[in-house]
């Protein structure tokens, strides 16, 4: 399995805000009730961590009305050890 970073944006009046969580809290799933948002701080979107195996099954987690404007990244973190591994066979 891999790790997305979901982000969904929505239009920045607080009526489309407040639909927008409204549809995420009454879907009753586990991602989208505990899902982080922007707009207190002016960024009208939310964002989701999941760990599954494709972008188009983290893009089924998006209520379908929010799914075409969706952005699916997929997210990785590196050691310190790959970092050098990789500086070394590029310089040498």
């Amino acid at each position: 399995m891999a790790r997305y970073l979901i982000e969904v944006p929505h239009d920045a009046d607080k009526r489309a805000c407040l639909m927008a969580i409204e549809v995420f809290l009454k879907t009753g799933s586990h991602f989208l009730t505990h899902c982080d948002w922007g707009c207190m701080d002016g960024e009208h979107k939310a964002w989701i961590s999941v760990d599954v195996g494709s972008k188009e099954e983290a893009l089924r987690i998006v209520p379908p009305t929010f799914r075409a404007k969706a952005k699916i990244i997929q997210v990785d973190k590196f050691t310190l050890e790959q970092v050098q591994s990789a500086l070394e066979q590029h310089t040498g």
